[in-house]
């Protein structure tokens, strides 16, 4: 078996079947032996099982896993019989854990950046074509400013951070790689699970309740929106993203399903506070204000983050409730 087989079967089974750079992205993190050993670990499996699937001792199976489980090619399930280890998933996934994997270089970020210039956008239109539901919504800005509407545990990032058991922040995989907005990087709060996994991976470091809201009011003032997953659960992520380097949203919102869902809010503009400044045009991601003689929200475009509300000095702009529900049940 050659070592381009092997490393394209992996990205066949990740989705990416016709891509030319992820096979060379994974062959930038491990040899042959260590792309069929993260093979075999589909279905989930034991060491043991794991040298009998590859023929590989099970001491020499050992000492591969964890620096596999650091570059986010391996992951581990934790039962009351004992760990299972399991290979990345998809292509989404592999994108987050491995950007992260340590003594990354320059070169390596390379190739990730060539992907999304040349193919990402592609392989996200397949995702989205195929989803039944979005992955991840907005969810509107609560601590540099409070909206003036009711705001439910499961979308306000103040509740989400009092409810969690445990914090920590990673880099934001998509600025690692691109950056060239200049936004802050530290920025992916990291919640419960995703936390521990972050931690033990060594990719991020933890923070207190009240370190994460200080971190997350920088976000707004900043102008980064707060994604989550698209469940009304805890979830395990609030992502602050950026307009221009950050992958939920590669292209404008199109009918049906989008892998980012919108808030349940939309910016409303006081006309009689409005003094058409212009400040709240480029805090909006979505090209979703205009400015004649005041500020106009286009609804169908506002996903409800409420960014433009934060810096604007007359307080002419709040959010109103204009949609039903939209996450996906647990």
């Amino acid at each position: 078996m050659s070592e381009k087989t092997v490393f394209k079967q992996l990205a066949e089974a990740i989705g990416a079947p016709d891509s030319v750079m992820v096979p060379k992205i994974i062959e930038a993190l491990i040899d042959e032996k260590e792309a069929g050993l993260v093979m075999a670990a589909s279905p989930p499996a034991t060491i043991e099982e794991l040298a009998e699937k590859t023929g590989l001792p099970a001491d020499e199976v050992e000492s591969m896993i964890d620096p596999l489980f650091k570059k986010g090619l391996i992951f581990k399930s934790k039962k009351p019989d004992g760990i299972r280890y399991y290979r990345v998933r998809h292509l989404l996934q592999f994108h987050d854990a491995t950007i992260l994997a340590p003594g990354a270089t320059e070169e390596f970020f390379d190739l990730w950046r060539e992907y999304h210039k040349n193919e990402f956008k592609e392989d996200h239109a397949k995702i989205e074509a195929m989803l039944p539901n979005s992955v991840v919504r907005v969810i509107p800005v609560n601590i540099a400013l409070e909206p003036d509407t009711r705001i439910a545990p499961f979308e306000d990032v103040k509740q989400i951070v009092a409810d969690a058991r445990r914090l920590a922040v990673t880099p934001c995989t998509c600025r690692v790689v691109e950056g060239d907005c200049g936004k802050s990087i530290e920025v992916c709060i990291q919640i419960d699970k995703a936390a521990d996994y972050a931690l033990e991976r060594e990719s991020g470091r933890e923070l207190t309740k009240d370190e994460t809201l200080e971190m997350l009011k920088k976000c707004e003032e900043e102008g980064l929106v707060h994604t989550v997953g698209n469940t009304r659960g805890l979830g395990h992520i609030i992502c602050n993203c950026c307009e221009d380097c950050c992958i939920n949203w590669p292209g404008p919102r199109k009918p049906g399903v989008n892998f980012a869902a919108p808030s349940r809010f939309t910016a409303v503009v006081d006309e009689d506070l409005c003094t058409a400044c212009e400040e709240c045009l480029d805090r909006c991601h979505f090209d979703a204000i205009t400015v004649d003689d005041i500020a106009l929200i286009d609804e169908e475009k506002c996903m409800g983050c409420g960014l433009c509300a934060v810096t604007c000095d007359v307080e002419a702009i709040s959010l109103k409730e204009i949609r039903e529900e939209a996450f996906v049940p647990e």
